[in-house]
């Protein structure tokens, strides 16, 4: 018996499945709401509403990881356009 106890303690993590729910209705609503104030593809929302039909954590995680990508892509922009703008200067002489 106490063998069983030790082996359930112990055993590996792998062999256990996750068990994956979809999104409700008021997760759907967050997720639009994720979105919102970004120019985002709209075939990355419906991408992001197909897995929240099958396991709405990922759905999460996918909407997160999208608009970090994103902001670090504008951040990039408005360093050039910064780094551009500096370095135009015009003497009106």
């Amino acid at each position: 018996m106490y063998k069983a106890l030790i082996d359930d303690i112990f055993s590996d993590s792998e062999d256990t499945e996750e068990t994956t729910f979809p999104a409700t209705d008021e997760d759907l609503l967050i997720l639009t709401e994720k979105f919102l104030g970004f120019e985002i593809p709209s075939k990355v929302f419906l991408q992001a509403i197909a897995i929240a039909d099958y396991d709405g954590a990922a759905a999460f995680r996918y909407v997160d990881n999208y608009l970090i990508t994103l902001k670090i892509k504008n951040k990039r922009k408005q360093k050039k356009l910064l780094v551009l703008g500096c370095s135009t200067r015009f003497d009106n002489n």
